[in-house]
């Protein structure tokens, strides 16, 4: 099927195609691994109540908007800024930019997953639990270069078969089955216990409580704004906001579908794994370790802490360790596929050339860069203060330009963009022109133009540290 566009533009099949493939472009690695993190630390219900009030606003608004811009010019992240209005093209460029920055770090990523998925399944699990197992992997030279390719390729596989061939039946298959390994984890989780040497016995329902139960004993007007920024943060990177994938995405979507029933969904299906996530993994990690175990996130929670709760359940822990990775295996492949399309499309429609010659073009510049970030923990290892006060690699120096510094941008500029220099009838317009109601128009409109720019804002001074 194609589109009745100018271009003749590929489109998804129908709703169930899209919903699934911008779902599982936003279900990814911050689901798993830092979203049960932040919920623990931050109060556990009190995060959950803030960042379901930011979704259905200020995650909403700009979901809407970039959908909206790739439906109605049925162009790539890179042409379609250019088509709105030829003095805003630059927003384009930097949307096409934020996701060439982050697919060679992510594959890189996915690479340790897969590294750790063979691992498992091979009966070796027990030793990725043992002391400096991760750090040792990493500053190897080949094998971390090996398992990124590999996962790249798998990557590529997937985009160079097609919109509907590739995208939309990879996500069809791949989503129902993330969603059925996460529901048996869960299940797993929540009913476990252990008995620590002091004779104290730990439940996975005791750890859910962690995440459900709102922790109110400190709250202070200061612990509230850093719950609120660390769920707005959490949220703006989880909705693949910015990166170009959702203007790409809304490009393939079928005038028929609607976009407001569309991004429903799409919330749902993000929050609710990544709320799976927190009661798959905080019950474990408190049986087990207790709360000072929860106080690991991201590569250290996924490949350090994990496996050595995995260790700790015995024979079982081998299958659930198999599960697990299997699992973000799926999670972080639906989430490259997208940023792998928003840059095939983009080179597509700006240089006239067909998909696979695309792909190949990026594929290569993919695997260079990611060449570049895995010898950036041995060979090229150096250590940089960033402005936030962290020290990056490599690695986190690609991470903190893209997800810290040009995706606010971007976001802003794109408010600015619609909100003040356009209006917000052109999204309007396109999400009600099938005779679709636009219920809460008046919210949208406040929040593109005042509110979600001043978040944006704040998001972006924390980001170098003003705030």
């Amino acid at each position: 099927m194609t589109d009745k566009g100018s271009n003749n533009r590929n489109t998804f099949t129908g709703s169930i195609g899209f919903v699934l493939a911008a779902a599982g472009s936003a279900v990814g690695l911050g689901n798993i691994w830092r979203f049960p993190y932040l919920a623990a630390r931050d109060g556990g219900g009190l995060f959950l109540v803030i960042y379901l009030i930011l979704l259905l606003t200020f995650g909403s608004t700009l979901v809407i908007t970039e959908i909206s811009i790739g439906r109605k010019t049925r162009q790539s992240p890179l042409t379609a800024y250019a088509q709105l209005s030829r003095k805003w093209k630059p927003i384009g460029l930097f949307s096409c930019i934020v996701p060439m920055l982050i697919l060679p770090y992510y594959c890189v990523i996915g690479g340790w997953v897969l590294k750790y998925f063979l691992v498992f399944v091979s009966g070796g699990g027990s030793t990725t639990a043992s002391d400096g197992y991760f750090s040792s992997f990493i500053s190897g030279v080949s094998s971390p270069i090996v398992m990124a390719l590999i996962y790249l390729a798998l990557t590529i596989f997937v985009v160079i078969s097609g919109v509907q061939k590739g995208i939309e039946n990879f996500s069809k298959i791949i989503m129902p089955l993330l969603i059925v390994l996460i529901i048996v984890i869960v299940g797993f989780s929540l009913n476990i216990s252990y008995t620590d040497e002091a004779g104290n016995v730990r439940t996975g329902m005791q750890g859910l409580k962690v995440l459900l139960v709102p922790d109110l004993s400190n709250v202070t007007l200061t612990s509230l704004l850093t719950t609120a920024m660390d769920a707005m943060g959490q949220l703006f990177y989880s909705l693949s906001v910015a990166m170009g994938i959702l203007i790409a995405y809304g490009s393939y979507m079928p005038d028929n579908v609607s976009i407001r029933r569309s991004v429903s969904q799409i919330e749902v299906f993000d929050t609710g794994i990544a709320f799976l996530a927190g009661m798959m993994i905080i019950p474990a990690v408190y049986v087990f370790m207790g709360r000072e175990g929860m106080e690991a996130s991201g590569p250290g929670l996924m490949f350090i802490s994990l496996p050595m709760v995995f260790n700790r359940m015995g024979t079982v822990g081998y299958i659930i360790g198999c599960l697990f990775f299997a699992l973000v295996l799926f999670a972080a492949l639906t989430s490259s596929v997208s940023i792998l399309e928003a840059i095939v499309s983009s080179f597509m429609d700006r240089f006239a050339i067909d998909r696979k010659k695309a792909t190949v073009i990026e594929g290569i510049i993919a695997a260079a860069l990611e060449i570049l970030v895995c010898l950036g923990y041995n060979v090229l290892y150096f250590e940089y203060t960033l402005p936030n006060g962290a020290t990056a690699q490599i690695l986190d120096i690609m991470d903190y330009i893209s997800n810290n510094l040009l995706m606010p941008l971007i976001s802003i500029f794109t408010c600015i963009l619609i909100g003040w220099v356009l209006k917000p009838a052109v999204v309007i317009d396109e999400v009600t022109k099938n005779g679709e109601k636009f219920r809460g128009r008046g919210l949208y409109t406040v929040m593109l133009k005042f509110i979600a720019p001043l978040l944006l804002m704040i998001l972006l001074l924390k980001a170098v540290n003003i705030l």
